[in-house]
């Protein structure tokens, strides 16, 4: 299987004799946009939010760079280099966009609570911040005031804060949701230039972002794996057509 930078054996999870994530073997390999779909309900957050360990398996295995990380906690995978984007969002909407990006540096420092130490101590992070920005194409708005900036240019600064935070592995939840079509092909293409060195695994509704930027694609379906592989096989996938469409014809284009 190449190299592995995140896998989970039998990964489960209940609540109250409901199982919302079964038996789910998952296998990332370093450098791919691997994508994790699936109808409503079919256990993708879920599954998100034990990678992430905002929730606690019932059963199974979670192994980061052959670690077993299974019984850590959030801060902890978080300095492994496991950062969940949209959960250390632009907190601070009336900041500028360079100050957003240098709170999540300071947080990557362990600096965050020093609250006593001059603002010119923090100007050395600047110049990183500023890097960051124009790494998600948002150099011309950084000293834009975070609330003024529109839906999609807020998500690419959701991005640069959480490449402040130096991911090895970025977990992305929903990056395009809500967005207009404009704004899901800007989004799309920032995934595929920050992906470069990276390893990122994403929930995504939307079948052209996965099939424009995802290598590898995990299909769920009542918190179970129904179908793995490329767009082109799982779009294919008979039993994949009919969990989303409710037919086992056509293909699964377009597809939300």
């Amino acid at each position: 299987m190449g190299d592995v930078i995140l896998a989970t054996q039998n990964l489960t999870k209940q609540f109250k004799g409901f199982t919302a994530v079964s038996d789910v073997n998952l296998q990332v390999q370093r450098g791919h946009i691997h994508a994790l779909i699936g109808p409503n309900g079919a256990g993708k957050t879920t599954c998100f939010n034990l990678l992430t360990k905002f929730l606690v398996p019932t059963e199974g295995s979670i192994h980061f760079n052959g670690i077993d990380i299974t019984g850590e906690r959030p801060a902890q995978i978080a300095r492994r280099g496991v950062i969940r984007s949209f959960q250390i969002s632009a907190v601070f909407p009336h900041m500028s966009v360079r100050e957003n990006v240098r709170v999540a540096l300071q947080r990557q420092l362990g600096t965050q609570y020093h609250f006593w130490k001059s603002e010119r101590s923090l100007d050395r992070l600047n110049q990183r911040a500023l890097d960051l920005l124009a790494e998600v194409g948002l150099q011309d708005w950084a000293e834009e005031v975070t609330v003024n900036l529109p839906y999609g240019r807020k998500r690419a600064l959701e991005i640069a804060t959480t490449l402040a935070m130096e991911p090895e592995l970025m977990l992305l939840d929903e990056p395009t949701q809500g967005m207009g079509h404009e704004d899901v092909d800007r989004v799309t293409q920032l995934i595929k230039a920050v992906a470069k060195g990276r390893t990122i695994l994403m929930v995504e509704h939307n079948m052209k972002v996965v099939s424009t930027i995802a290598d590898r694609i995990s299909v769920l379906q009542r918190g179970a794996v129904l179908a793995e592989g490329s767009y082109a096989d799982v779009s294919r996938n008979p039993q994949v057509m009919e969990a989303y469409m409710g037919t086992t014809e056509g293909q699964l284009q377009g597809a939300h």
